[in-house]
């Protein structure tokens, strides 16, 4: 299943239940040729920003550690 990558200024919901703003996607090629891409993110209501790699950002939620969560990704868009 393919799913969009998060774009500037696009609010995403947080499985815990918390909103955030997409600030960036960056990429990270310092490091001997790997080319590792970053969600740059910070919550609505904090002034703190977070940064975690795409394919984390992306992935499903373990139901098994968090078996009442009821959303399927970790992050999803807000439409």
């Amino acid at each position: 299943m393919f799913r969009e990558l998060p774009k500037p200024l696009e609010c995403w919901h947080h499985f815990r239940g918390n909103d955030y703003i997409i600030i960036t996607v960056a990429t990270n090629c310092t490091n001997g040729g790997d080319h590792l891409s970053y969600v740059v993110y910070k919550r609505i209501d904090l002034d703190n920003i977070y940064m975690r790699r795409v394919d984390e950002f992306m992935s499903e939620v373990d139901h098994e550690k968090y078996p009442d969560v009821i959303q399927k990704f970790r992050f999803e868009k807000r439409t």
